[in-house]
């Protein structure tokens, strides 16, 4: 299930240095909403830690375009392997809809939970 995304993810995973202060593209993201729509994104390292993830990059693009429901995520490094996704980005995945238990997480690269799955004891309410 997860192919097509990784394969658009790999495309982006190319690291780049900017003036020694930023680095970008270390980690590269791909999610697929319900109805298809295929949205990315990289991460984004700072010297001073202002940075953000791969991930949060591609819920940022779906959000501009008011959608909020995730079928599939992964992350993947550049060498095109799947890294799951940090405790932040997991929480912000949690939050975007009621249906985010069911969204499918790439862990690694023959591994795929829910969401649901991989934060079994959920601090929000409609998920206990």
């Amino acid at each position: 299930m997860l192919k097509h995304l990784v394969a658009i993810a790999s495309q982006y995973a190319k690291p780049a240095t900017f003036n020694g202060y930023i680095e970008c593209g270390h980690v590269a993201a791909a999610l697929e909403t319900e109805d298809g729509s295929i949205y990315s994104g990289i991460s984004i390292d700072s010297a001073c830690s202002l940075g953000f993830c791969a991930e949060h990059a591609a819920v940022a693009e779906m959000l501009k375009e008011g959608k909020s429901v995730i079928k599939a995520i992964v992350a993947v490094d550049a060498s095109g392997s799947i890294i799951p996704p940090c405790g932040r980005c997991r929480e912000l995945l949690s939050q975007l809809s009621n249906k985010s238990k069911d969204t499918i997480v790439g862990v690694n690269d023959t591994t795929q939970v829910t969401l649901g799955q991989l934060m079994p004891y959920d601090w929000k309410k409609e998920r206990l």
